[in-house]
């Protein structure tokens, strides 16, 4: 394509911006590794695009996560969770380097473990079944999201740790919002700041609730390990705050990317819906095609340094755009094509390197039962409006849909017996 002269910084925001990322990233691709981006709430970084160098950053050791190692005019923007919560809430696994990082990794491993997720597939089929059931088969437009994408991974998620019934009841979604950035001067504040407070107080109940009353599940072991003093209380507050809010509302939003993309070529859900078992291999190209994790957490460099040809000052943010590096036509001929018989190897939806996502075995099972489950039973399962009338998150790292309406033809297939 033609080189396209790109601002600098490049803005990453706005409504066409969220809705379609990907000419934007084809532009800075055929324009370089490396560029400067600008963040809705004016934080500045550095972003790479493309997948060789996408995977070399993601193992670079030069680059660390933790916050300390930023510098004050990333610092004065981009830590905006006031205190005490940003002290207690955000010393979590994505914000810390190797000794730490590797120790409390190790604490969360086993309740992931592809085998443990394996015995679990039986549960998680019940319960998306039990969703679908409790569709209204009747109803001309169903949203997707308030129906099964934005209970489906919490209830996985609250099996997998270990949350109790009782007090999973009690979650509310929109504490997940607290992730999204909301500067000091946003009229949003006030109400940002309750929901970091309520969320904060729900963590206090969960590891009371573990300590009285311990099972074997991860919270109770993470708990255990707090008490034993593996874990400070900032650290084992903030694992059970990033695996709350991180273990599920990506899944709900690659449940969302994922049908859409579906629903955009009827033609490869139709052979999803004759051919279950190209399940696996279709969940991966449609996380490859379109990521609910768009881009990475911050890195740093220690000192200032060469990054693919860019000079990169100590403490500035360096990110990686996944969705960009997925779509790179070196790596992935014909990259904006669904191809479910893409043999080119493995993508990088999940990360790469240290902080590959602990959990990539439970979101691909969640994945394959999803969409597995949905594309078997809502027969003639297509978008209840124009495309262009789709609301996409305005999450600064994620993508996915606020809501997903779609009509089928009603009422639902029964569940299968195999």
């Amino acid at each position: 394509m033609p080189t396209v002269s790109l601002p600098d910084p490049v803005p990453l925001y706005g409504p066409e911006y969220k809705r379609d990322p990907y000419p934007l990233y084809e532009q800075m691709r055929a324009a370089g590794p490396v560029h400067r981006v600008l963040f809705p709430s004016g934080v500045t970084a550095w972003l790479v695009t493309g997948h060789a160098a996408a995977q070399r950053t993601l193992a670079d050791p030069r680059l660390g996560k933790n916050h300390a190692l930023g510098n004050d005019r990333w610092r004065e923007r981009a830590s905006i969770m006031p205190e005490p919560q940003h002290s207690q809430l955000q010393v979590h696994l994505l914000h810390q380097d190797a000794p730490k990082h590797t120790a409390m990794r190790r604490l969360i491993t086993d309740a992931f473990a592809p085998r443990r997720v394996e015995e679990l597939r039986p549960r998680f089929q019940e319960m998306a079944d039990a969703l679908v059931d409790a569709m209204p088969g009747d109803a001309p437009v169903t949203d997707l999201v308030q129906c099964f994408a934005a209970r489906f991974p919490f209830q996985v998620l609250a099996e997998v740790i270990g949350l109790p019934p009782h007090l999973a009841a009690r979650f509310r979604r929109d504490w997940g919002k607290v992730v999204a950035p909301v500067g000091p001067t946003d009229p949003g504040r006030p109400a940002y700041e309750a929901l970091l407070r309520e969320l904060q107080e729900y963590i206090a109940e969960v590891v009371a609730d573990r300590r009285e009353h311990p099972g074997d599940g991860l919270l109770s072991r993470l708990v255990a390990a707090r008490d034993e003093g593996e874990l400070s209380p900032e650290e084992l507050d903030s694992m059970i705050f990033q695996l709350l809010v991180a273990g599920q509302e990506p899944v709900t939003n690659q449940i969302t990317t994922a049908l859409v993309s579906l629903m955009r070529h009827p033609e490869v859900l139709e052979r999803l819906r004759a051919e279950p078992e190209l399940m696996p291999a279709a969940v991966e190209e449609l996380m490859r095609l379109d990521s609910a994790f768009e881009l990475t957490t911050w890195r740093f460099l220690a000192e200032d340094a060469d990054l693919h040809g860019t000079r990169v000052p100590a403490g500035d943010s360096v990110i990686v755009s996944l969705c960009a590096a997925n779509r790179d036509p070196e790596r992935f001929p014909d990259p904006d094509t669904l191809d479910l018989d893409r043999a080119q190897g493995p993508h990088l939806a999940f990360g790469h390197g240290v902080h590959f996502c602990p959990g990539a075995a439970l979101a691909r099972a969640e994945m394959q039962v999803a969409l597995g489950t949905l594309v078997a039973r809502l027969p003639g399962l297509r978008l209840a409006v124009d495309d262009d009338e789709l609301r996409w998150i305005p999450a600064v790292l994620g993508r996915g849909t606020a809501e997903l309406p779609v009509a089928f033809e009603g009422p639902v297939c029964p569940r299968s017996r195999g």
